[in-house]
């Protein structure tokens, strides 16, 4: 691979990091105007040309210092730094050392999928890292980042199926890995027939499940049990006929529903890329759905926004349930970490855990061929998944009960000091 090639990339990089800015700015609930492709504030001169150009021309911005503080243009900054060389070192790993495949594959990916890979995780680290600023600065995920994200996952996966995670096949004659092929829904195990396009009513029958559960996901909802089951039943379905987000969801229920038919009739490897985005998409939300529920349980009190349940919904559509479920072990523990270090030096005890399902989603990607040598013979063991999981999440339960224990104490701890 030549060595120049990294310079565009570099530049390149710099202008996604410059998106990633004025995305991270203007979807932001509280929005702001940092970015040199936003208006000015007022009382502002006019912007010139030149603080445009990324990473330079926040050094012209900073005469803004006095309207927005002191040091911020420093993160935008940094965000176009990061990217650029983010962008330059993803190319030279995954098509110059072929970081993703694993080494003894001996039919490996054409050069083209291994950019197509390059082009599908750059769009979603810039989609994680939009979202993860955002939830560092609000404690928030907005819909405008996950949504089209989802979709845009969902649609890739049928115009390039060969760009979800790699996966290879393994010889009957031994461990030697003689082909390559892309991560399937039943990988490492083979594709059974009932999974297949028309005329398999069943398959279908499953990404339109998977399907309308994101779609009923994203309608507004309430429930309040304080007066009854049957009130609160009464309150929620009111409020979903009352808003206009229920019928434009139902709208996309719809045309998807068209869409992913059009597709199964057609089958083939488009048809089984997308079943896997879409059982992706479904394991992921579900997955953190079920985190936030059994948190909230444990904790007494809303431990998780539903950002984050549409954050891993998006992750799961690009990276498929296996990933997904190695992130959803790999998070708790940096998230641990960053809390314990937040209650002691901030006394802050809320932390915003989207950077940290990014950060594992990262790593997983980043290092995947490592990640599925280690991973791929428990996931062979197929349905024995759901007791692995339900073990996990009993651990989680646990560690959180411990967490609301330690918080408790350190509350206690700050009182009897202030007194």
């Amino acid at each position: 691979m030549n060595s120049l090639i990294y310079i565009p990339l570099a530049i390149l990089g710099a202008a996604i990091g410059s998106v990633v800015n004025l995305a991270v700015y203007r979807l932001a609930w509280h929005q702001r105007s940092y970015s040199p492709w936003s208006a000015p504030p007022e009382g502002a001169p006019p912007r010139q040309w030149s603080d445009r150009i990324p990473i330079v021309g926040w050094f012209g911005l900073r005469r803004e210092a006095s309207l927005h503080g002191a040091g911020f243009w420093i993160r935008p900054m940094l965000v176009e730094v990061v990217t650029a060389a983010g962008l330059a070192a993803l190319c030279w790993w995954e098509v110059g050392q072929r970081g993703l495949v694993q080494p003894t594959v001996v039919v490996g990916p054409p050069v083209w999928v291994l950019y197509a890979h390059v082009a599908i995780h750059t769009f979603l680290l810039a989609l994680m890292l939009a979202g993860s600023l955002i939830d560092a600065d609000e404690k928030t995920i907005p819909d405008g980042i996950t949504v089209p994200g989802t979709l845009v996952g969902l649609v890739l996966s049928v115009a390039c199926p060969w760009g979800l995670l790699p996966d290879v096949v393994r010889a009957a004659a031994g461990p030697v890995m003689t082909d390559w092929d892309f991560l399937r829904l039943t990988s490492p195990n083979p594709w059974p027939v009932w999974l297949d396009g028309f005329p398999q009513w069943s398959s279908l029958a499953v990404a339109l499940g998977c399907w309308w559960g994101w779609c009923f996901a994203l309608m507004p909802r309430t429930w309040y049990d304080r007066h009854g089951w049957r009130r609160a039943l009464e309150l929620s379905l009111a409020r979903l006929c009352r808003e206009p987000a229920t019928y434009r969801a139902v709208m996309m229920g719809v045309l998807g529903t068209l869409l992913v038919a059009g597709v199964w009739w057609f089958g083939g490897e488009q048809w089984e890329g997308l079943l896997t985005s879409l059982v992706g998409m479904a394991a992921g939300g579900g997955i953190i759905w079920a985190v936030r529920l059994t948190a909230s349980a444990v904790l007494h009190r809303e431990a998780m926004g539903f950002g984050d349940v549409t954050l891993m919904a998006m992750i799961g559509a690009f990276l498929g349930w296996q990933a997904c479920l190695i992130i959803f072990f790999l998070a708790p523990f940096a998230g641990l970490a960053i809390g314990v270090f937040s209650v002691i030096l901030h006394r802050e005890p809320e932390i915003p855990y989207g950077p940290f399902l990014c950060l594992a989603a990262t790593c997983v990607l980043v290092w995947w061929k490592a990640v599925w040598m280690w991973a791929e013979a428990p996931f062979g063991l197929g349905l024995m998944i759901a007791p692995m999981f339900a073990v996990g999440l009993a651990l989680m339960s646990a560690m959180l009960w411990v967490w609301r224990i330690v918080v408790g104490l350190f509350r206690a701890i700050l009182l009897q000091s202030a007194d």
